[in-house]
């Protein structure tokens, strides 16, 4: 009997043998490592937990009843397989679901607040409420013109939304209904976020201004003025009293959110800048830019602390993690890349999308991500990348081949 006809057998012995479990997972790691096709199997009830099955063969196999926990199958080829009451739980698939509905570029998508639900704006002139579970469109929000941005409200109640036009709009998402429109801007709004308290919204607008309002009354409390290009970011900071801004003339400010009085300019990048953030626990700005590169600058100094490069075109967003440790960001590259704050390494490369990608975020518990992209797409990635399996120890000499 050859190896490929034993190893086969390892695995379907463990329909039956609870104990060789661990032999049947290394079998099936052996045979994708040697590109075995395994297409069309009758793998029903065994038992594989832990295999590496990325960018295996699978086409038509059938794991019914079979215990697939912690399998990785990265890039694995799944057509026709059938996955029938098998235990998949903490399998890797990489990217989880596609959102496909939007008939335009996806610009804008956002968790909820308790990571059940994704809101997304698209130039289809839509805003949908996606379940992420199931995938379906909970409800679809008609505007008059392309979205360029959507956000939950802390609480979860409301959307928060930007047309490509000078209109903000408030809605609720319980009615379905639009509370208030919030009218100043001479040219179109780029961004839009609600303050930690949910009392106030920031927007950024291409008429070189960022302005502060009222959520209850719809007035502006502050127009923020000093940038000479277009702000296509504004953000408060996690205790409400700052506000960090970004433009096309390559340029971040910070301000005070009360009065109104800028603090600080951070110059550096060498391109439009698209988005800048504040860290969850304050003590950074993110920022990316037309340049390639994310930068990561001290927000109670301005000193820039990191650039990160690998990017290949226009970055469009970058997000912090909730513990603030890794950065996600969403380039025209085609790609979402994940990043570590501490070394300003590169951890994983997330690629799927088939055009440029606008936006990205991670979930509130950081275990997904979250992204939209001008190929029409919404798409769901688990953000952990992919780990060692299992260490084997029982040689007891250098091992050579």
């Amino acid at each position: 009997m050859n190896v490929k006809s034993r190893l086969f057998r390892i695995i379907q012995a463990s329909k039956n043998n609870p104990n060789i479990s661990f032999a049947a997972s290394n079998a099936a790691t052996i045979l994708n490592a040697a590109n075995v096709s395994m297409n069309n199997q009758n793998w029903d009830n065994v038992n594989l937990s832990h295999a590496i099955l990325d960018r295996a063969f699978l086409e038509g196999t059938s794991f019914k009843e079979a215990i697939l926990d912690n399998v990785s199958f990265f890039q694995t080829c799944l057509d026709n397989t059938d996955f029938t009451n098998a235990s998949i739980n903490q399998a890797y698939f990489g990217e989880y679901a596609s959102f496909q509905g939007h008939s335009k570029s996806v610009n804008s998508v956002q968790f909820s607040p308790d990571g059940t639900k994704i809101v997304s704006g698209s130039s289809d002139n839509t805003i949908r409420l996606w379940d992420i579970f199931s995938g379906k469109v909970l409800c679809e929000l008609k505007h008059s013109y392309s979205v360029a941005w959507v956000q939950f409200s802390s609480d979860g109640s409301k959307i928060i939304s930007a047309p490509r036009d000078t209109t903000i709009e408030l809605w609720d998402i319980s009615s379905r209904k639009l509370i208030r429109s919030f009218n100043g801007h001479k040219d179109d709004v780029n961004s839009v976020h609600f303050s930690p308290d949910n009392s106030k919204i920031v927007s950024s607008s291409a008429d070189k201004t960022v302005r502060v309002w009222n959520v209850l009354s719809g007035k502006v409390l502050q127009i923020l003025r000093g940038h000479s290009e277009p702000v296509y970011s504004a953000h408060f900071s996690p205790d409400g009293s700052r506000i960090v801004s970004c433009a096309w003339d390559n340029t971040i400010r910070l301000w005070d959110a009360s009065s109104g009085k800028q603090l600080q300019i951070l110059e550096g990048h060498s391109g439009w800048i698209n988005f800048t953030q504040f860290s969850p626990d304050g003590s950074k700005i993110v920022s990316c830019a037309w340049d390639s590169t994310i930068r990561l600058w001290n927000a109670s100094t301005g000193v820039q602390l990191q650039i990160l490069e690998g990017h290949t075109s226009v970055i469009n967003s970058v997000q912090f993690s909730g513990d603030s440790s890794r950065i996600v960001s969403a380039s025209y590259d085609n790609t979402v890349r994940l990043w570590d704050v501490a070394s300003g390494k590169q951890l994983q490369l997330l690629e799927g999308h088939l055009r440029g990608v606008n936006f990205a975020q991670f979930s509130p518990d950081g275990s997904k991500i979250v992204s939209a992209s001008e190929d029409n797409t919404i798409r769901l990635w688990n953000s952990s990348p992919t780990k060692q399996s299992r260490s084997l120890n029982e040689h007891f000499n250098s091992v050579t081949s």
